[in-house]
């Protein structure tokens, strides 16, 4: 049994030094719990958490959740968690919760003897579409992770054997949750600019327990208090602006009039107003400041146009963590800003706000699911493409040093690459890697993963809409929305991720390893090759020169990043040619119809080049030219010639010529996504109706003289 003295003890001695702990109760389940039983009704808990079967709480003040829902509590703070590891270990949440303990916390992880963890049959790997038909080398190395570290407290609750505890010295000072001065000098920082002259934007990065989100909300108040009147905040969701109204409300004090969630009003009449991106891009409020929180969970293309879109734009976000918002978000939007806004400034956040600097929980959470996970780049900038080699690889076999440095390339280079993502790569039968090294360096890696193969009766139900199934996200997605189930019988490559380092990107690595990673899959005798990404104009073009073909688009628009899916496939058998020639036959019938029912928001370079793709033999007849010419003459209204505008675009060469045309958006906005000219005139597209007709008839009228549509 538990020594209850000690434990309390302990708990003392971490909150005055401002430390955590990670418990790891070994053996098994139930006398683990039998132990909390005794131990935690004499602890402090002011806010604890119990992940696990609802029925087994050991403690009534532990709030009992579903690991399914670990995210809603980001930005809240507990002082006492208890995760059952054997009903399930999701990585992503064990990370997100780990980092709502305070200063005194303790984590208590029930599992097995870290020597079984490699056969132990997680719960959670179900979800994910894993398998225990062999070891696990996730589990294995985070075994191996926690026996090497020295903070972590072992109890083995099916032994006799007493558990040692840490002994910690007093400091002569306690620790006390207090703005630091790193978040004091961010809060004048954003003041200033709030305050200060337009076009000069703001970007925070910090890591997680910085306080980055309570300065925001301290800023955007005192902003309210100095004159502004509209304070604007958006996020991913409203959860993760939860912290900066609650920092906002409290520095506010008596000046707030009201309060709901989402929306701050003062005494004067001022407001802090959490939106959407999607809103606040679609309804445009005028607002003299917009703060982003955790900005790199959101496409670059969206965040550009809300740099240009308000005066005063503040972004912040996290460098690394749980959340896929990886240091990518750095690299990518620091072009934009230097081109557009070359005045903007940079912040950043070092010192934790709710635990001690030498805190060992942060970095031990960090080791076990490589949050900070690094890439070195080393010097290949005089290095030619003819030196580069390609190779198999297999994470799991990598030394920690090669994994980390090979993760931290993938994190820089994709937004939502979490810890989910590393235990699935490690420990995936179906998945399939390759890397690029120069001089021995790795510079550039793909990760992909073999799916399909399903029954012929299943792979029916499938594309009928009856069944779903555990992973297969490429051949499940074509068959239910193309209708073919040989979309789902096939067995396929599907592309899961690809980074290329910034310095070898002009070698051609990528293309290198896409077809790698083809031969491989034409080798093991696959059908396709495939990818599913979150559609832009730039991914577009990199898998269309891969030889990639368009074979999807999704109806609805991610919830995190706004961008529509866009799935691409490359035949590599007689089958996969016939079904790839199938799919894209009747996406293009249907093309036309899709576009203005579900991508009116699409990106209207990315609706061209696709557009461009699915062009089809059908040409103009003797009527239709006709029209064109009376249309281009002035003769002819724009509605009656939408329809024939709209097939236009699909004639061979036509547009193709488009994407390079100086009004392509405009024709992809009005023609094909069916905006209203009021629509068009808030986008500064036109003028007005007049304008835009006008400048249509002379595209029509170059159309003519310089593209060839007769058979």
């Amino acid at each position: 049994m538990p020594d209850i003295a000690a434990w309390c003890s302990l708990q003392a001695s971490l909150v005055a030094r401002g430390e955590r702990r990670l418990v790891l109760l070994e053996g098994g389940r139930d006398a683990a719990v039998q132990w909390l039983q005794a131990l935690l009704p004499f602890l402090e808990i002011e806010t604890g958490l119990w992940v696990g079967v609802e029925g087994d709480v050991p403690d009534s003040r532990l709030t009992g959740i579903e690991p399914a829902k670990a995210r809603q509590w980001l930005g809240r703070e507990t002082s006492l968690i208890v995760w059952d590891g054997w009903q399930g270990n999701p990585p992503d949440a064990v990370a997100a919760l780990s980092g709502t303990l305070k200063a005194g916390g303790l984590l208590f992880w029930l599992m097995p003897s870290p020597a079984g963890w490699g056969a132990f049959c997680d719960p959670d790997y179900a979800r994910t579409g894993l398998d225990h038909g062999q070891a696990h080398p996730f589990a294995e190395r985070m075994a191996g992770t926690l026996a090497a570290d020295s903070s972590v407290i072992r109890v083995k609750t099916d032994s006799s054997e007493a558990t040692t505890l840490p002994e910690l010295s007093e400091p002569e000072c306690g620790f006390r949750v207090a703005t630091t001065p790193d978040q004091q000098a961010l809060i004048k920082k954003l003041v200033a600019f709030g305050l200060g002259r337009r076009r000069r934007p703001l970007v925070v990065t910090a890591d997680r327990g910085r306080g980055k989100s309570a300065a925001l909300g301290m800023a955007a108040a005192q902003l309210l208090q100095q004159g502004r009147r509209q304070v604007l905040v958006t996020a991913p969701s409203r959860d993760n602006a939860n912290a900066v109204f609650e920092h906002a409300r409290e520095s506010l004090g008596a000046e707030v009039l009201n309060a709901s969630i989402g929306c701050i009003e003062t005494v004067s009449g001022a407001q802090l107003r959490f939106i959407s991106v999607r809103d606040l891009l679609r309804e445009r409020p005028e607002a003299e400041v917009v703060m982003v929180d955790e900005a790199a969970a959101i496409p670059v293309f969206l965040l550009k146009r809300v740099l240009l879109g308000w005066p005063r734009v503040a972004f912040a976000s996290t460098v690394y963590g749980y959340e896929g918002a990886g240091r990518g978000f750095a690299i990518r939007f620091r072009q934009i800003l230097d081109e557009k806004t070359p005045q903007w400034q940079s912040q950043t956040l070092s010192r934790p706000v709710r635990w001690a600097n030498n805190d060992p929980l942060e970095p031990l959470i960090s080791d076990l699911f490589l949050l900070g996970a690094k890439h070195n780049p080393g010097e290949v900038s005089q290095v030619g493409s003819g030196e580069s080699v390609i190779e198999p690889w297999q994470p799991a076999q990598a030394s920690e040093a090669e994994l980390a440095d090979t993760f931290g390339l993938l994190v820089e280079a994709h937004y939502r690459t979490t810890p989910a993502d590393l235990r699935q790569w490690m420990d995936d039968p179906a998945a399939r890697s390759w890397r690029a090294r120069i001089n021995g360096k790795t510079v550039g890696v793909l990760w992909g993963a073999v799916e399909g193969g399903l029954s012929k009766k299943l792979a029916e139900q499938v594309a009928s809409g009856k069944r779903r199934v555990r992973g297969h996200l490429l051949p499940q997605s074509l068959a239910s929305h193309s209708g073919f189930p040989d979309a789902a019988s096939q067995r396929g490559l599907r592309i899961i991720r690809i980074a290329v380092t910034a310095q070898a990107r002009r070698f051609g690595i990528g293309r290198g390893l896409v077809a790698a990673a083809m031969s491989g899959a034409a080798q093991e005798g696959l059908d396709f090759t495939g990818t599913s990404f979150g559609g832009g104009s730039d991914l577009y073009a990199f898998w269309a020169g891969c030889g990639l073909l368009l074979a999807r688009v999704g109806l609805q628009q991610e919830a995190t990043s706004g961008a529509y899916p866009v799935q691409m496939i490359h035949a590599l058998s007689v089958e996969g040619r016939a079904l790839v020639r199938q799919v894209r036959a009747r996406l293009g019938r249907h093309w036309l119809a899709l576009v203005p029912l579900n991508w009116r928001d699409l990106e209207p370079a990315l609706l061209a080049n696709m557009t461009s793709d699915l062009q089809s033999e059908h040409r103009p007849d003797a009527a239709d030219i006709r029209d064109l010419h009376n249309f281009g003459d002035g003769h002819r209204g724009f509605r009656l010639m939408v329809p024939v505008l709209r097939e236009l675009s699909l004639a061979p060469g036509v547009m193709s010529w488009l994407c390079e045309h100086a009004e392509v958006t405009l024709w992809c906005r009005v023609v094909l996504q069916g905006w209203s000219w009021s629509e068009l005139q808030e986008e500064r597209l036109c003028s007005g109706q007049r304008d835009g007709e006008i400048r249509l008839r002379g595209v029509v009228q170059e159309i003519l003289r310089n593209v060839t549509l007769a058979a």
